[in-house]
């Protein structure tokens, strides 16, 4: 069979639904910012750009499922790794219910390439649209209570009691939940690559950037 042909045969449907279910089988519910509603968040606005852009879904959809597949918690020395193990493992899972093979390669990528620890610059448009729909989901009203649901993981507070803003101390995402929109969530918008993500995600910045303002005045 041909590839052209294959790809008139792709069942989206019945990929989307085995890869739903096995997600809920692999993302754990203790961990609200990388759970089940996270992947399907990602898969969603994945599936958005994907129509916006003119990707392959077929590459996209199971990337955006199983990007996480191995969630290596923050602090872990082998987080810069977890994109790999999950490229790893995601195909492994793939070749095992009989994905077709010749996506392989572009799944690879795009789960590699997504992780922001990792470094790894997205050479496809199904990568940078795996990378953006992650990364979008760090930013506005979800991704306000994803930075607040991993502080009280890593058991840091809100914010600082001497100095909240960091207005004489150096910024430590590491201490404050705050921190962390200054250190790395207001610069994932450097960080967007299509122009789909980008305008999505200047909205969720300044939605952001509203809540802070109202922070400062409650405390």
């Amino acid at each position: 069979m041909s590839l052209m042909t294959e790809a008139k045969h792709f069942d989206q449907h019945k990929w989307y639904e085995l890869f739903s279910k096995k997600a809920r089988v692999i993302y754990p519910s203790s961990d609200p910012a990388h759970d089940y509603l996270h992947i399907m968040r990602v898969v969603n606005t994945a599936k958005t750009l994907c129509a916006a852009e003119h990707a392959d879904w077929a590459v996209v959809m199971p990337a955006a499922f199983f990007h996480d597949f191995i969630n290596v918690p923050k602090g872990d020395p082998r987080r810069p790794y977890a994109s790999r193990l999950s490229a790893e493992a995601a195909i492994e899972y793939l070749r095992s219910i009989h994905y077709p093979e010749q996506y392989f390669d572009g799944i690879r990528h795009a789960i590699e390439a997504h992780s922001y620890s990792a470094n790894i610059k997205p050479e496809t448009l199904e990568a940078k649209i795996v990378q953006d729909a992650d990364r979008l989901d760090s930013l506005g009203a979800i991704g306000i209570a994803r930075c607040f649901a991993t502080s009280s993981l890593m058991s840091r507070p809100f914010y600082s009691e001497e100095d909240p803003w960091a207005e004489n101390r150096e910024l430590d995402d590491k201490s404050y939940g705050i921190d962390h929109f200054y250190i790395k969530l207001f610069k994932l918008m450097d960080h967007l690559n299509t122009e789909s993500a980008k305008k999505e995600g200047e909205h969720r910045i300044a939605f952001i950037k509203t809540y802070l303002d109202q922070i400062k005045r409650e405390i």
